[in-house]
């Protein structure tokens, strides 16, 4: 039983941990935009992804908020 109640207690770590990794990608996007060459569609659509990926985690749906800010660092062509 402490075996499980020890293995719980680190996969609920680690997916905290993994959920406050939003603020790093929002700032690499923040990072990146000055210096992109992209056309004022696509970096609208990066601002737009951008704001919806902070709403998300201040939602606390951050699974949803990394997908997002995946989707703007796709466009900026940054990992």
């Amino acid at each position: 039983m402490k075996r499980f109640a020890v293995s719980l207690a680190l996969a609920l770590a680690a997916g905290t941990a993994f959920a406050h990794n939003c603020p790093n990608e929002m700032r690499a996007i923040d990072a990146a935009m000055p210096k992109a060459k992209l056309d004022a569609d696509k970096m609208a659509e990066v601002k737009k992804l951008r704001a919806e990926g902070e709403q998300l985690h201040k939602a606390g749906k951050h699974d949803e908020s990394m997908a997002t800010l995946g989707k703007a660092k796709t466009i900026l062509g940054i990992k």
